[in-house]
This record gives structure tokens, C-alpha cells and sequence, in this order.
């Protein structure tokens, strides 16, 4: 489990990306593609073509920071693919890095 902080910006990359690539790459790939700041309070979510795999890259102040998880059963509930970014509150997001439809949570987030 990750807790994001409230207030902070949860973006998924709607489309796969090649998860071959690091933070740098990912980082690039924020900037170029998504028009994202990859050195913001941003949480970047990533996918993988297969849907058990998800990456994160946060920017804490210091340096890039990537999680990668790969779930041991079934796979993550992503949104269609599409292009663009869209953004998840921080109770939808917890949802998502657990494994669960992030659709269908009640959140009182106003992020």
C-alpha cells in the first residue's frame, strides 16, 4: 500500500508503455508525450501492455523515486486505452495499486 498525501495530483498514462524503461526514460516519456512535469508533486502511473504490471514515478524532492509492481494474481482494473492522461483521486488510486476496480469507489476526495 502506498498513501498519497491529500491535495496530491494522481496521473495515469492512458496508454501502455514499454516497461523496459526506467525512471529517466519514463521521466522523458512524461515530458514529451503526456505534457507532464516529471519533477512536479505529480504521481505518474504507468501500464504495461499486460495488465498485471503497473509503475510509478514520483519526483520526491530529491530525486526520481519508481515503484513497479506485478500482481501475483489477476490483474489491475485499467481505465480503456485511450491517449492522454487522466487523473484518479487518492482513494481511487489506492483502489488501482491494490488490485481493486477503482471505478467503483465512494470517495469524498475533491482531488
Amino acid at each position: 500500500m502506498i498513501a498519497i498525501p491529500p491535495g496530491v495530483r494522481v496521473l495515469v498514462a492512458m496508454r501502455p508503455v514499454d516497461f523496459r524503461k526506467g525512471a529517466h526514460g519514463l521521466a522523458a516519456l512524461a515530458a514529451e508525450v503526456l505534457s507532464e512535469d516529471p519533477f512536479s508533486s505529480a504521481v505518474l502511473v504507468f501500464r504495461a501492455k499486460r495488465a498485471d504490471r503497473i509503475k510509478l514515478l514520483i519526483w520526491d524532492g530529491s530525486g526520481l523515486v519508481l515503484v513497479w509492481k506485478q500482481l501475483s494474481q489477476g490483474g489491475f482494473r485499467w481505465p480503456p486505452v485511450t491517449d492522454g492522461v487522466m487523473r484518479l483521486s487518492a482513494v481511487e488510486f489506492a483502489a488501482l495499486f491494490d488490485g481493486l476496480d477503482w471505478s467503483r469507489v465512494q470517495s469524498a476526495d475533491s482531488d
